[in-house]
């Protein structure tokens, strides 16, 4: 695909191909369904062509540079009478290509003194399979076969037309904001065209279609999406840490702003290292939610039961208990198998796996082991004096109280 582009980019004076389609449920065979799409004299001035044309007129905003390519307009050139291209044997009915030389080949519509007549109702689909199986020629060079053989989708046997395309080219896109813009720039005047149309609240629409847009789609809605994911996920561990820790709710607090602030630093980590926000790095955003509770909720639960008398010492024992756990078990295990990470050859894996685990762990690590038990020693739950009166009736009269009492 990066190939692709860079061809596209190097070779080309274009962008990559976009197709505004429309949905099946169109009028093709009245006169005003006809008015509606097509560019050509007596359409309408806001037109799907002629929108897709004055699009192109402003390219440096719409992003879309060309001249659409019109089925419908080259149909009724091909099909007019005075054209050689539309003609049919005058016995059988069967088509007869421009090429063949044959005296019994005649023109479908006969000429008249109305000029170009487009054709309606039942001429336009006798004629338009001819037209879409007709090869160019140097007699005629609106054959539709190789430019539209797959844009219209005849249906119904042949007795109807479907969904159908007319396409044209955005402008040399070269970085990833400019694939963003431009497919929305696209979807925006597909919109407006829907609404010129008249087809709010109809069953069919117009939208816009091209090859890159399935892989940034996903940028469109990706800051609410990540607000989203990681706000349930935070509400989630608020949840589940206030039912385990006796719900205690500012330890609940406590570790929810912990790993708040490791995702904060985690944005910071991933502006630093140029690591886009995308949704492989969101759901490596997610799973640093998960991970940092490990970091946290140790250090919290050993603070909250201990007895000590003030905060500092609270979280000095909580720190001298559970720190060398959570160094040795979880810091050192995950950073070991990081490091084979880095070996890795493929940039996603260098840059949305090694950069994002080894910022998880180095960030949970050192929030962990570093600002937590600084914040637990200032804001950190009051002791539970259950506990302390619990404790004291235990060790009452032994070595242990006087060791407590210390």
């Amino acid at each position: 695909m990066l190939n692709y582009f860079d061809n596209l980019s190097t070779y080309l004076h274009t962008g990559p191909p976009v197709y505004f389609v429309v949905k099946e449920g169109h009028d093709y065979k009245s006169l005003e369904g006809q008015n509606m799409v097509c560019g050509g004299v007596g359409c309408n001035n806001n037109s799907l062509v002629q929108q897709i044309y004055m699009a192109s007129q402003i390219d440096n905003y719409t992003r879309i540079g060309f001249t659409p390519s019109s089925w419908l307009d080259d149909y009724f050139d091909w099909v007019k009478p005075q054209s050689t291209c539309c003609r049919v044997y005058n016995s059988s009915g069967q088509f007869c290509n421009a090429s063949v030389v044959d005296k019994s080949c005649v023109r479908c519509r006969p000429l008249t003194t109305k000029g170009k007549m487009r054709p309606e109702d039942g001429d336009f689909m006798k004629f338009l399979p001819m037209f879409l199986s007709d090869n160019p020629n140097p007699k005629c060079g609106k054959g539709g076969h190789a430019a539209y053989s797959s844009a219209v989708d005849l249906i119904q046997n042949n007795t109807d037309v479907g969904a159908t395309y007319f396409m044209t080219y955005h402008t040399i896109l070269k970085t990833s904001p400019d694939f963003i813009d431009a497919m929305k720039k696209a979807r925006m005047l597909a919109d407006n065209i829907t609404q010129s149309m008249g087809l709010e609240g109809k069953s069919y629409s117009v939208f816009p279609y091209s090859v890159f847009y399935v892989f940034y789609e996903q940028y469109l809605t990706i800051v609410e999406d990540t607000a989203f994911n990681l706000g349930m996920s935070l509400t989630a561990i608020f949840v589940v840490t206030l039912i385990l820790l006796g719900f205690e709710l500012w330890s609940a607090v406590v570790v929810s702003l912990t790993i708040a602030m490791i995702l904060v630093n985690m944005f910071g980590v991933m502006w630093l290292w140029s690591i886009s926000l995308n949704a492989v790095s969101l759901v490596n955003l997610v799973m640093s939610c998960g991970i940092s509770v490990e970091f946290c909720s140790h250090i919290v639960r050993a603070f909250s039961i201990s007895t000590k008398g003030s905060r500092v010492q609270r979280a000095e024992e909580a720190l001298a208990h559970m720190g060398s756990s959570v160094f040795s078990g979880i810091t050192l295990t995950k950073f070991g198998g990081i490091l084979i990470l880095a070996l890795s050859k493929s940039q996603i894996f260098q840059i949305f796996y090694f950069r994002m685990y080894l910022a998880i762990v180095l960030l949970g690590a050192t929030h962990g082991l570093i600002f937590l038990p600084v914040l637990l020693s200032y804001i950190g739950p009051s002791v539970n004096k259950a506990k302390v009166r619990a404790t004291n009736n235990r060790y009452r009269g032994t070595e242990r109280e006087r060791i407590l009492n210390f």
